[in-house]
């Protein structure tokens, strides 16, 4: 079996957990943070960096016990941790500033950006809405591929990832656009009161958005000389490469609804 198709059974449980959400969704989130601050942590010690490990996890724990609350709330929590990240190299002079910022780098770039995925499915709706965030995400990334793989010339961004076309980039926004639009209206025979239109607009945006987030994973790769952040998944490499865009995809999905559809 292709090693690909093989990654992608061992992740189809995952989709019983979206469909099922809640408490499980909200555990699965809190794994897939630790799991991928793990790979994060690892492989930065490639450049000589010592992140304060154990404070990192520590952190993405008390985090998500406390997701439950208010986004102030959280702000609060967040802001303390980051207050007892960075007194840590003042105690313990084996660490410094670069260890601690990587640190909370980690925390807020994994365990924050995956919250968002149990944000959006406690939202109204949010039991279909969370799907949005998944088919944004993998309709751009696989349609980028075929039509960059096909129609490709152009070069998007050589430097950080010379695979990949301009081509493809617009394939990929035009992908999720549609995808989504679609999914809007697949959701209007299930009761979802929302105007069609905000589907295509939100699958543009985060068809826009999650392209940078794979250009990110593969920016941070290349800067530490790294393939894959680990080899977990079969034919995908670790969870930050299979998940590099939904982390992106998550923050736009949510705060659209928040900020423009107004649930």
């Amino acid at each position: 079996m292709n090693s690909r198709y093989l990654g992608a059974l061992i992740l189809s449980p995952l989709l019983i957990v979206l469909f099922i959400g809640g408490t499980a969704l909200k555990y699965l989130a809190l794994i897939l943070s630790l799991v991928g601050m793990s790979e994060f942590y690892k492989v930065v010690k490639e450049k000589n960096i010592h992140p304060l490990s154990y404070i990192g996890y520590a952190m993405c724990l008390i985090y998500y016990v406390f997701l439950n609350l208010d986004v102030n709330q959280l702000f609060n929590v967040i802001t303390i941790s980051v207050m007892i990240l960075l007194i840590t190299p003042i105690l313990n002079r084996k660490y410094n500033f670069i260890d601690a910022s990587i640190t909370l780098l980690g925390f807020l770039y994994i365990a924050v950006f995956f919250s968002f995925i149990v944000l959006v499915s406690r939202k109204v709706y949010g039991n279909y809405l969370v799907w949005t965030i998944f088919i944004s995400s993998w309709v751009c990334d696989t349609s980028a591929y075929y039509t960059g793989k096909y129609f490709g010339k152009n070069k998007l961004c050589p430097e950080v990832s010379p695979k990949k076309t301009v081509e493809g980039s617009i394939g990929g926004l035009l992908g999720s656009s549609i995808a989504c639009g679609l999914f809007g209206v697949f959701l209007q025979g299930k009761g979802v009161n929302i105007p069609i239109i905000h589907f295509f607009l939100l699958g543009a945006i985060s068809g826009i958005v999650v392209q940078f987030g794979d250009l990110v994973a593969s920016s941070i790769k290349r800067y530490l000389g790294v393939k894959d952040y680990s080899n977990l998944i079969p034919g995908h490499g670790g969870i930050l490469d299979r998940f590099d865009s939904i982390l992106f995809a998550a923050i736009i999905v949510y705060y659209y609804f928040t900020l423009i559809v107004l649930i």
